[in-house]
């Protein structure tokens, strides 16, 4: 019964697929002989406007044209339509629009014109997904026929404009009415049987299998405009946004149902994890495709054509992993969900422009789905029972054999990378000796490799993982045969002295030290270790293991702030100032309420001249309780996840917001960046958006960051976002240049416009034996020969000045020229500082 079922279903199928759509005398494709053109957005023009509009005849049908104002569509030649007698019906695509205005101009004068808003569309549908607009003039009497559409989504979009006449396009509202009749019988059907088949609780396939009959249902309703015959007016651009979002959730819910209908342990887990983020990807795809008022239309229906195809190699895939493996399931999929994957893929070839528009196309679609729900219902109702009791036994044993890895997994203390001990190893041993109560007590001791993102970014990440296995081993010998040491994750080790005796912990401790800086090389390069060091001893520092593992990577990080490469024991005032911190942090979001965070400004100015370039943004903080206060004082609190951005953001809108104020000012404002401010393309679009909101040109702006920053995040990621800035005019600076970590590889990798020579090596310009004159004078070659600006800050003498000059530097910044102050406009438009932070009564003014 179910083979003689099937066969007459594909004969159906055969049939529809074969019966034309319309006979050549009863339509006349219009798309591919369109002229375009454009108008500004507003109400429809007139008609002379219209007529006068300029239009180009040579763009192809496929054409992506801006959505903003009205697209003009005019027929190149208007004797292509002499055959058809008055009332006739132009047939257009449904796609999203606000308003749609057909003009009809006969060779007489005579002007017929239609105006219709998105909403009133009621009385021009057709079944078919088309838009019904008739036409009283002669085919042979038109001498101009102009289709406009107010807030296009996209031309590219609209694939379907014909002409027919009147009983043409009746005849073809019979074939698809005849159709949906056929296809919503079959749906109900389905749903109705599947609903019923049983009264116990379900499986997940026919869950899914329920909702995807239902959600079909619907999109053949809503796609062919049949349901309008239930809530009128649902037609038109609403019925397309609700369609893309129904195509979504039928690609999810027919891949989830494929994954729950198989067999337990028919398909790879990567494949399942594929088909499930398709699933996900294609209600996120079609939902976003129904957006056309926030998202691009032309790119989200791409992508959610991609998705449809991602899915069907996704289940052309799983059906051979499944046949291989000997699934019974797989043969009632095929026979009742190959007709649909075969016609979704020849739409997707229709949708991509390969094939062209053809009604056969959309009819078969809903056709293959029909057969679809009725193949599968009966294949449900006989095998599904028998393949229950199967798939039940199968899960079972197969749920034992899960618990029984998963507690084998549970029980493993090796990290799989370095064979050293894991956190679950590491917590065990910590416990164990806080439990065994020996007065001499025991040390703990964290380490955390440094510059491991750099290692992988020069060496590959199998050049990190080696690093970290050598780490392993030398800290390991280091540590001692009775220490016990443990990879924690990622590249943070832990390592545990239990012997508790002073001589054994400092010995420990040189041969740590002796680690330090030590040479080692993989795929002939060369790189140098380095580890950041915190130890806190078991009970002096701490009662309990949290509380010692607290203290401990609280010293850690204290290392790594104080510039890594160190090691370092717990202090009790580490806690007092961890505490102060959190404070800080709290304060930050009522300061931040109350107005009391602002900027001041110190002057960048030529050396030779005085003049004043631009100026460098410093943030300062009007605390109720501590006064003002720098970011010397507070400023760890700008990287902390929540209330950093917040303060870098509102920091960022202060100068712009200044800059807009006073735009015959000219000049630039540099302002500090962080590494959460760079996070690749997407952020350095977001910054430039917000320049163009507020009128603010990108050369006024420059960023300044420096190499701690970059190594924060992976320097693809600040490199993009760098590259988007610099190209868009931003200035890109390198702050406190020399004291970094790789210079000269991110001076290659970096767009950088400016060199910033860091003020230590300015203050010991005149004062220790010229070392500081060596590398100043090395950074103004290094930045001269790269044509980059070279700035020194921190000047604070005439001497100090005089000698930069000498040894080439064109600019400067520091207490020579003006303390940080706030900025206030004088009644010409110049910009000056507050009078008391400038000495001698020099007058610094923005260049322009």
């Amino acid at each position: 019964m179910v083979v003689w079922r099937s066969f007459c279903g594909w004969l159906l199928f055969a049939l529809l697929c074969a019966w034309p759509v319309a006979a050549p005398a009863a339509g006349i494709e219009l798309r591919s002989s369109l002229c375009v053109a454009s108008a500004p957005a507003g109400p429809a023009p007139s008609d002379a406007a219209i007529a006068a509009l300029r239009f180009d005849c040579d763009a192809k049908p496929g054409t992506e044209l801006h959505r903003e104002g009205w697209v003009w569509l005019r027929v190149a030649d208007p004797s292509a339509l002499k055959d058809l007698p008055g009332g006739w019906q132009l047939l257009v695509d449904q796609t999203r629009f606000d308003r749609i205005t057909v003009l009809t101009v006969a060779r007489n004068g005579t002007v017929e014109r239609i105006d219709r808003d998105a909403g009133s569309l009621s009385a021009n549908w057709a079944p078919g997904g088309l838009l019904r607009f008739p036409v009283a003039i002669a085919g042979s009497e038109v001498e101009g026929l102009y289709i406009g559409f107010s807030e296009l989504d996209d031309l590219s979009l609209m694939r379907k404009v014909t002409a027919a006449t009147a009983e043409g396009a009746t005849r073809a509202d019979g074939r698809w009415l005849l159709l949906i009749g056929v296809f919503v019988g079959a749906l109900l059907s389905a749903f109705a049987y599947n609903l019923l088949i049983y009264t116990g609780q379900r499986y997940a396939f026919q869950r899914w299998y329920l909702v995807w009959v239902g959600v079909s249902l619907a999109y053949g309703l809503t796609w062919t405009n049949a349901a309008a015959f239930l809530v009128p007016g649902f037609v038109g651009p609403w019925a397309v946004r609700t369609d893309f979002v129904l195509v979504g959730i039928m690609i999810g819910t027919g891949n989830m149902f494929l994954l729950s209908v198989l067999e337990q342990g028919m398909l790879p887990n990567w494949l399942r994890r594929i088909a499930t983020m398709l699933a996900i990807a294609g209600v996120v795809f079609g939902i976003a495709a129904s957006a056309d008022r926030l998202l691009p239309p032309v790119i989200t229906d791409r992508w959610l054509n991609y998705t449809v195809l991602g899915s069907a190699l996704s289940v052309a895939v799983s059906v051979a992993y499944a046949v291989r493996r000997g699934s019974r399931t797989i043969w009632f999929y095929l026979v009742g969900w190959t007709p649909v994957i075969c016609v979704f893929a020849i739409r997707l070839l229709r949708n991509l422009g390969v094939l062209a528009q053809s009604d056969a196309i959309d009819m078969a679609t809903f056709a293959a789905i029909a057969l679809e729900s009725v193949v599968l219902s009966l294949a449900i109702a006989d095998r599904f029972r028998l393949l229950r009791r199967d798939r039940d036994r199968a899960e079972q044993a197969r749920s034992a054999i899960a618990i029984e890895q998963e507690t084998l997994r549970r029980a493993a203390h090796t990290d799989f990378l370095t064979g050293l001990g894991n956190r679950a190893a590491f917590h065990a041993a910590l416990q164990m000796l806080i439990e065994r109560q020996d007065p001499s007590g025991f040390k703990l001791l964290l380490v955390d490799v440094d510059h491991l993102k750099a290692v992988n970014d020069r060496l590959g990440h199998d050049g990190g993982d080696a690093l970290l296995r050598h780490m392993g081993m030398r800290l390991t010998a280091a540590a001692g045969a009775d220490a016990h040491v443990a990879r924690l994750g990622g590249d943070e080790f832990a390592i545990l002295l239990p012997s508790g005796r002073r001589e054994d912990e400092d010995r420990a401790g040189h041969a740590l030290d002796l680690v330090q800086d030590e040479e080692w090389s993989h795929g002939g390069r060369g790189w140098r270790l380095s580890m950041s060091i915190g130890s806190a001893r078991f009970p002096e520092d701490a009662g309990d293991a949290d509380t010692l593992y607290k203290n401990a990577d609280l010293t850690l990080y204290q290392a790594k702030r104080c510039g890594r490469q160190q090691r370092r024991r717990y202090d009790p005032s580490l806690k007092a100032m961890t505490e102060q911190k959190d404070s800080f942090v709290r304060d930050a979001q009522a300061g931040l309420d109350r107005d009391e965070f602002s900027l001041e400004y110190q002057p960048i100015v030529e050396l030779e001249s005085g003049r004043t370039i631009g100026h460098e943004a410093l943030m300062r903080w009007q605390h109720p309780q501590y006064g003002k206060m720098t970011p010397a004082i507070f400023g760890e609190i700008l990287t902390e996840r929540t209330i950093g951005p917040l303060l870098q953001k509102h920091v960022l809108g202060i100068a712009l917001a200044e800059i807009k104020q006073n735009p015959r000012a000219g000049g630039f404002v540099a302002v500090n960046f962080t590494a959460a401010q760079l996070g690749g393309a997407p952020a350095a679009r977001r910054l430039l958006d917000q320049l163009k909101r507020m009128d603010v040109p990108p050369e006024a702006l420059c960023i300044e960051l420096t190499e701690g920053i970059i190594l924060e995040r992976a320097v693809d990621e600040v490199a993009a976002a760098l590259r988007l800035l610099s190209e868009a005019g931003v200035r890109i600076a390198l702050d406190d240049f020399g004291t970094g970590y790789a210079s000269l590889i991110h001076l290659k990798q970096l767009p950088i416009d400016t060199l910033k020579i860091d003020r230590s090596f300015v203050l010991g310009l005149l004062n220790d034996d010229g070392q500081s004159e060596q590398i100043v004078r090395a950074i103004i070659g290094l930045g001269t020969g790269l044509r980059k600006t070279v700035v020194a800050e921190g000047v604070e003498t005439e001497a100090q000045r005089r000698r930069l000059r000498e040894l080439g530097c064109t600019f400067g910044q520091g207490y020579l020229f003006a303390r940080p102050a706030p900025m206030r406009l004088d009644t010409v438009g110049t910009i000056i500082l507050n009078e008391a932070a400038v000495p001698d009564g020099v007058v610094c003014r923005l260049a322009g």
